[in-house]
């Protein structure tokens, strides 16, 4: 339980920059109108803009609110903002099932750009399952990037799980290929499978990842796949638009959002799941193994919205 919680005050000060861009505005706008007009909702709707919600996301979420003030009769502005929260926790919240991965025979597949932090995430991962007591095997299918491999292997050795890898410059089909072998024939839950980040080269990258699937569907089908893309929430709204141009060549079942410490982006999480309909299931915080949780709806909307007096020890209910 301290662990949690310490990860929780970690995303509480990861975010502060986010919250400064949206908590404070939103608090002088429930306290500084006296009613609920049509200014009310212009000033709310550029305070969520400028916290990287999006366009779309925003002009959702102010519809909803209206409604709901409709419908419940609210005449204060102050009291809008338990339902705004309310509206916004419900976006984010990920279903049960999300993680299913974890409890069957799976291969994870995890893709995006390079330098969003793909290879530290799948070390990560893999430390948290081999603690789960899985058997967890790595596939160092980036072949392209000279030091993905070298990385790849000193987080196998760290969280003490097997690594399949060839030469730089293999057919990543390949690695994937005697990876499945050997979580099949080394009885596996996990496969987890790095992959090369060449968005510039998006038909390249559609052929590869067309082949890396086909491979596990041939040879592993009895596997659950799994596929995780890893997006940097320092970048706002253009992880927003990676996320768009990957889900164009792979399907995706889930995002893992890294470097959420220190961002004054971090409202971009609502605007990915509005746009794609594709939960973020992880989020990171550092390089540290512990540094990667399971997405809580609840925790990251009190992290956003929470306005804590730490001289009183007053907050905010979220």
């Amino acid at each position: 339980m301290g662990e949690k919680k310490g990860f929780f005050s970690r995303l509480v000060s990861g975010l502060t920059k986010t919250r400064k861009n949206i908590a404070s505005g939103l608090d002088s706008i429930f306290h500084g109108f006296s009613k609920i007009d049509d200014d009310f909702y212009e000033e709310l709707e550029e305070i969520l803009i400028m916290g990287d919600l999006g366009v779309d996301t925003t002009m959702n979420i102010i519809e909803d609110l209206q409604e709901r003030v409709k419908e419940e009769h609210i005449k204060e502005p102050a009291e809008c903002r338990q339902l705004l929260i309310d509206i916004i926790k419900k976006q984010m919240e990920v279903d049960e099932t999300a993680y299913e991965y974890e409890n069957r025979t799976s291969v994870v597949l995890v893709i995006g750009v390079n330098g969003v932090g793909k290879t530290t995430t799948i070390g990560k991962l893999a430390a948290q399952l081999k603690s789960q007591n899985k058997k967890v095997i790595m596939a160092a299918a980036d072949t392209f990037r000279a030091a993905a491999i070298e990385q790849l292997t000193e987080w196998s050795n760290r969280a003490g799980v097997d690594i399949i890898a060839q030469q730089e410059g293999s057919d990543p089909a390949a690695v994937i290929y005697d990876a499945c072998q050997a979580a099949k024939s080394r009885h596996a839950d996990v496969l987890l499978c790095d992959t090369a980040g060449r968005l510039h080269n998006k038909k390249n990258l559609m052929n590869e990842l067309s082949k890396i699937r086909r491979v596990i569907e041939r040879e592993f089908p009895e596997a659950y796949l799994e596929t995780l893309i890893v997006l940097d929430g320092t970048t706002g709204q253009n992880a927003l638009v990676q996320a768009k141009q990957f889900k164009e060549v792979s399907d995706i079942s889930g995002i893992v959002l890294t470097k959420l410490d220190g961002t004054a982006k971090g409202g971009v999480v609502l605007s990915i799941y509005e746009e794609l309909h594709v939960p973020v299931k992880w989020i990171g915080l550092g390089e540290r193994e512990d540094d990667l949780e399971r997405f809580n709806a609840k925790d990251f909307a009190k992290a956003l919205f929470e306005t804590t007096d730490h001289a009183s020890g007053e907050s905010t209910k979220v």
